[in-house]
């Protein structure tokens, strides 16, 4: 002690802090992401089941259901039971897209989407009968939906449907009609007819796209009945005016169209 000068000796600890301390590992972030990887699954079924018809359901059931049981309904061997819209049946077929002569199966013993076809190959083949009715069916574009067979009856720059901005049909138009009666006639569906028409410019005083689009749909449907065409068999008449366009200009003439629906 008297060496020191009689001062205490100083004495240094070190404390090393441990790694645990300030550190918990990653197993959070694991959990964290796991939870956030359930909440979007969830969410996106939720989605899926809104955004798909029940067919459309039952049909992916099927597809991931691992039986061995063979489903007795045409096309059973696809996702959707045979309902999948390919490149072939989600696309307009106009005149010249087929050319096949009428099939002897009946429509009652098919499945829709063979009835639909054949209608498709009636309607388009009937062209072939001359030059005129090819030019005529121009006009006819058809497509597959969930609602059924859409048939498209549409203006053409050259060659409209009706005379000017009015509901009286054309002879185009008359001969068309007549055309379809006798195709539709062959099936025994339901129908439904929806007018469109082009947009007008906003400067009027009153637009006529709702009037207009409704009897145009109306007149067509006189010119079925006309025709032959069963009355009742007409399940609705409908008008979008130029709600549903085709074309990107709202006042193209394209858009000015009347759909007849075969119904599912």
């Amino acid at each position: 002690m008297a060496g020191n000068g009689g001062c205490a000796p100083i004495i240094i600890k070190k404390v090393q802090g441990s790694c645990e301390g300030g550190h918990h590992g990653g197993a959070w972030k694991v959990a964290y992401a796991d939870f956030v990887t359930a909440m979007m699954a969830f969410f996106l079924l939720m989605w899926l089941l809104n955004a798909t018809t029940e067919k459309q359901r039952q049909g992916l059931a099927d597809y991931f259901n691992p039986t061995l049981i063979q489903s007795t309904r045409s096309g059973h061997d696809g996702p959707f039971g045979g309902e999948v819209q390919d490149a072939k049946t989600d696309s307009g077929q106009g005149a010249g897209a087929s050319r096949d002569t009428l099939a002897a199966q009946s429509p009652q013993a098919a499945s829709f989407e063979d009835m639909a076809r054949h209608v498709q190959d009636q309607l388009t083949g009937s062209g072939a009968e001359s030059m005129q009715k090819v030019n005529l069916l121009r006009h006819v574009v058809t497509r597959m939906t969930d609602e059924g067979l859409v048939i498209e009856l549409t203006d053409l720059m050259d060659e409209p449907l009706f005379v000017g901005d009015s509901a009286q049909p054309t002879p185009a138009m008359q001969e068309l009609a007549g055309i379809l009666s006798g195709v539709l006639g062959r099936v025994k569906n339901q129908v439904a007819l929806t007018g469109h028409v082009r947009a007008y410019p906003e400067m009027l005083i009153q637009s006529p796209v709702w009037a207009l689009s409704d009897a145009r749909a109306h007149a067509l449907r006189n010119l079925l009945e006309g025709a032959g065409f069963d009355a009742r068999r007409v399940q609705r008449v409908t008008s979008y005016a130029d709600r549903r366009n085709r074309s990107v200009n709202p006042m193209d003439p394209n858009n000015n169209r009347i759909e007849v629906i075969l119904l599912r």
